[in-house]
C-alpha cells in the first residue's frame, strides 16, 4: 500500500487512540449548566408558613410545614443555615406534642442524619419505634442509621424484618448493604430492580434517587458509559440536580483527564449549590493540573467554610484528610479522628484514626487499628490505599502487593492524582 494511502489511516488511528477515554459530549449536558436560583422565589414557601405561624394561635402543623420548606431550601442551595432553621422548628413542634408524634420524631431524625448526628437520630427512632405508629417506615430508618453507625448486625436484623422483594424501599437498602459487604454485582442487581419499580410507578423522586445511585454503582464497576447515561437521565428529570452534575464532572476529570472542563462544571454548580466539599474537589483537580494557586485558594475557601459552627461534625472525615495531608497538622487530624470514631465507630472512621496515627509517625498503633477494626470490614479504595501504606511501613510486604493490584483497578474512583502514589507502594 502506498504511503499516501497509509497516512490517513495512521492519523485516524492516532486520533481514535487519543480519544479512547472520551465518553461525555458537552452537547449532552451544556443545557443544564445555566441554572440560576432566585432566592426570593425559593423562600416564598418559607415566608408563607412564617406568616401563618405569626397569625395563628396553633402553630404546630405550620412549624412542621416551615421546617419542610427550609429543608428544601437547604437541599437546593446547600446552605447549612436552612437545615438548622428546620431543626429548630421541628424541635419546637415536638415540644407542643411532648414527643408523642412518631412521624415528627422521624422527621427530626432525618434532619439529624443530614447533620451526621447519627446517635441522636437513633435515640429518636427508638422512641418512634416504641410509639408503634407507622412501624415499617421507622424500621427502614433504623436500618439506615444502624448501617451508618457500623451496627451491622442490627441493620441486617431490621432489613430482614421489612423484607419485601417487590418494595423499592427494601431493594435500595439491600443494595446498600451488598455494597457495604463488597458485593458490587449484588448491589447493582438490586438497584436495577429498584429502578424498574421506580420507572413503572413513574414517581419522580424514586426515579431520580435510583438514577443517581445506579450511576454511582456503574462508575465503581468501571462501566463509565452507563454511569454517564444515568447521570444524564437524572438531569432530564431535575435540571438543577447538583449531585448528577458533580458525577459528570468526575467522569470528565477522572476518566477523560479533562480538568479544565471538570472545573467549568464545578464552577457552575457552586454558583447556586455550594458546600465545602466542592472546594476540596477543586483543590484535587488543581493539583492534577499543577495549578498551585487554585489549589491554595480552594483549600483556603474550604477552611473558611467549615469554620461555621453550624456544620458541627459534618465535615470531620474531610477535615482529618485536610489536616493530615494538605495543611500537615497531624496532631489536629488525630484529635478530629478520635471524635469521629466516638460519633460513628465504623471501619471508615477507624481508618481515619489509623491514618492519623500513621501521619504522626506511630506506625505500630496505626497497624494495630487497621488489623483490628478495618481489614476485611470495608472495601472502599481510599481505605485500601491507607491500609497498603500502613502495611508497607510496618514491613508487611506480602500483604501490600494484592492491595496494590486492587488499587490500580480502582484508579477511576480514587482519581488520577493517586496513580503515582499507588505505583510507589
Amino acid at each position: 500500500m502506498k504511503l499516501k494511502n497509509i497516512l490517513p489511516i495512521f492519523i485516524t488511528l492516532i486520533m481514535l487512540s487519543c480519544n479512547s477515554n472520551k465518553i461525555t459530549n458537552e452537547a449532552d449536558y451544556s443545557q443544564y449548566l445555566s441554572t440560576e436560583i432566585d432566592q426570593t422565589k425559593l423562600l416564598e414557601d418559607v415566608d408563607f408558613w412564617t406568616n401563618r405561624i405569626e397569625n395563628s394561635s396553633s402553630s404546630y402543623t405550620y412549624l412542621i410545614s416551615r421546617a419542610n420548606a427550609n429543608s428544601e431550601v437547604f437541599n437546593v442551595t446547600g446552605e447549612i443555615d436552612y437545615l438548622i432553621k428546620a431543626e429548630k422548628d421541628l424541635l419546637e413542634a415536638n415540644k407542643i406534642v411532648k414527643g408523642s408524634d412518631a412521624g415528627l420524631l422521624k422527621n427530626i431524625a432525618t434532619n439529624y442524619i443530614s447533620q451526621h448526628r447519627f446517635k441522636e437520630a437513633l435515640v429518636l427512632l427508638k422512641k418512634a419505634e416504641a410509639n408503634g405508629a407507622k412501624l415499617n417506615g421507622t424500621k427502614k430508618m433504623l436500618f439506615d442509621v444502624h448501617l451508618e453507625l457500623g451496627n451491622y448486625i442490627y441493620a441486617e436484623a431490621y432489613l430482614k424484618d421489612i423484607k419485601n422483594t417487590s418494595s423499592f424501599d427494601y431493594l435500595i437498602r439491600l443494595s446498600k448493604l451488598e455494597d457495604h459487604k463488597g458485593n458490587l454485582d449484588g448491589a447493582i442487581e438490586n438497584m436495577e430492580k429498584a429502578m424498574a419499580i421506580a420507572e413503572s410507578s413513574n414517581l419522580k423522586g424514586m426515579k431520580l434517587w435510583s438514577y443517581t445511585n445506579i450511576a454511582d454503582f456503574y462508575g465503581h464497576a468501571g462501566d463509565i458509559d452507563k454511569s454517564y447515561a444515568y447521570f444524564l437521565k437524572a438531569l432530564e428529570l431535575d435540571p438543577n440536580n447538583a449531585y448528577a452534575k458533580k458525577g459528570i464532572a468526575w467522569i470528565v476529570y477522572s476518566h477523560e483527564k479533562n480538568p479544565t472542563e471538570a472545573l467549568n462544571i464545578l464552577n457552575h454548580i457552586t454558583s447556586y449549590h455550594n458546600t465545602p466539599d466542592y472546594d476540596l474537589l477543586k483543590a484535587q483537580i488543581a493539583e492534577y493540573n499543577d495549578d498551585s494557586k487554585l489549589k491554595a485558594k480552594s483549600l483556603k475557601n474550604y477552611q473558611a467554610a467549615v469554620k461555621n459552627e453550624l456544620y458541627g461534625d459534618m465535615y470531620n472525615q474531610y477535615n482529618v484528610m485536610v489536616f493530615s495531608e494538605d495543611i500537615v497538622m497531624p496532631e489536629r487530624a488525630l484529635e478530629i479522628a478520635k471524635q469521629e470514631v466516638e460519633n460513628r465507630p465504623t471501619p471508615q472512621s477507624y481508618n481515619l484514626l489509623a491514618w492519623s496515627y500513621f501521619r504522626t509517625g506511630n506506625i505500630e498503633k496505626a497497624n494495630d487499628i487497621m488489623v483490628e477494626f478495618v481489614e476485611g470490614k470495608t472495601y472502599e479504595p481510599a481505605v485500601i490505599y491507607h491500609m497498603a501504606e500502613i502495611y508497607k511501613a510496618a514491613g508487611k510486604t506480602a500483604k501490600v502487593q494484592p492491595l496494590k493490584a486492587e488499587l490500580l483497578a480502582s484508579i477511576y474512583e480514587l482519581g488520577p492524582t493517586m496513580v503515582s502514589k499507588i505505583k510507589q507502594l
